[in-house]
């Protein structure tokens, strides 16, 4: 008689065995308490995917079907993203003028410098992406004057020269 064993999971050199799924509770609706909560976090420029990774919240794509059907929710969500860009813009500059680490007495150390670096490029980036208008770079041509345009085809006249 052979015995089922739960699977085993290499971990480095040790085999693990898998533990049991837990039972996930299954939630498709949102609460008016888990709305105002998910407005309240993307104002501050978190994510809706990492709220909805909190224990007892429900999965992203049911949040995403009722900001659908609610156009009240979905009104205010996004007047909560242009709150939540602001946020985000003002932790750049908060990171930015936080003051470097230092390594081996005075030196600033310069890995922590260019992770501090990448995170501030990448968050401009975003917000350049998601809102043109406010974080793009500004891309104009600015004229003065007159335009004169010549077009020269090449095809002689045919107009009729009248000789007397």
């Amino acid at each position: 008689m052979t015995r089922k064993s739960k699977p085993k999971k290499m971990l480095g050199d040790q085999y693990v065995v898998a533990e049991a799924a837990k039972p996930v509770t299954v939630i498709d609706t949102v609460s008016p308490e888990f709305a105002e909560s998910i407005i309240q976090w993307i104002a501050d420029g978190k994510t809706l995917r990492e709220w909805c990774r909190l224990p007892g919240h429900p999965h992203w794509t049911v949040v995403t079907r009722y900001m659908e059907r609610d156009k009240d929710f979905m009104a205010r969500y996004r007047q909560a993203r242009v709150a939540g860009m602001d946020a985000i813009a003002e932790d750049t500059i908060a990171m930015v003028d936080q003051y470097p680490e230092r390594i081996q007495g005075d030196r600033i150390d310069p890995g922590w410098v260019q992770w501090r670096r990448i995170q501030v490029e990448q968050r401009l980036k975003l917000l350049a992406k998601w809102d043109p208008k406010r974080y793009g770079d500004k891309v104009g041509l600015d004229h003065s004057g007159d335009i004169s345009l010549i077009v020269s085809t090449g095809v002689p006249d045919d107009t009729p020269e009248i000789t007397e």
